[in-house]
């Protein structure tokens, strides 16, 4: 049986009641936070920064997963890891050297994830398969929560899992966009591992009950 890994998205959360939403997924079964840091330059949207991290690290008794939407993510790297980041994803379109920042966030004891855009190629990943622990695949443009999953995602995980098997890697495949109930047999099938799900859980009437669906449905 395959357990897939379910990561809520926090920036799907409630922020006047951040802490009632943390403890949530800490009494779910979810597996990871997802959370998503944008600097209003790399996507056309600000999040949250480094005070509201420190506040979710604080609380949070499972993986946190840093999604990073912003340029020159290279300065920040050691920051992320004090402020309690236990995998640090950047996007291959912003990191001109992207073997050495990989390099670099390892070195702050984090795992080391690289995220592509829709428009981005898998295949630009496999010189530096082996070096990756998560391919985050953006399913919905970066920028916003809210969006209609894209359906060449599904090509893209099957194009990924090749490359990862013919290079004997054991990085993971996470999905991040539109996941939902109706899409994650389907992103399974085709190779994810991992499922990032922001309203889908948040804007549920049991966010819990949601999760539990989600991880059984998706874990087969």
């Amino acid at each position: 049986m395959k357990n897939t890994l379910i990561a809520p998205s926090v920036l799907a959360a409630d922020f006047a009641n951040l802490q009632r939403d943390i403890e949530m997924i800490n009494s779910s079964d979810a597996d990871w936070f997802h959370v998503d840091i944008m600097d209003g330059v790399f996507v056309p949207n600000i999040s949250f920064g480094m005070p509201v991290l420190e506040a979710i690290a604080r609380h949070a008794k499972k993986t946190i997963d840093v999604h990073l939407m912003i340029v020159n993510p290279d300065q920040y790297i050691k920051t992320f890891a004090q402020l309690g980041a236990n995998n640090l994803t950047v996007h291959y379109e912003v990191c001109t050297h992207l073997h050495r920042t990989l390099q670099a966030i390892k070195a702050e004891g984090m795992k080391a994830g690289v995220a592509i855009n829709p428009h981005t190629n898998v295949s630009l990943l496999e010189d530096v398969i082996n070096d990756i622990d998560l391919v985050c695949l953006m399913s919905v443009n970066p920028g916003f929560g809210g969006q209609s999953f894209i359906e060449k995602t599904y090509d893209k995980i099957k194009q990924l899992k090749e490359i990862i098997t013919r290079n004997g890697a054991s990085t993971l495949i996470e999905i991040d966009g539109g996941v939902t109930d109706k899409n994650a047999i389907q992103l399974v099938q085709a190779g994810a591992d991992v499922l990032v799900a922001g309203n889908y859980v948040f804007r549920a009437a049991d966010p819990v009950a949601t999760v539990a669906g989600l991880k059984k449905l998706a874990s087969f």
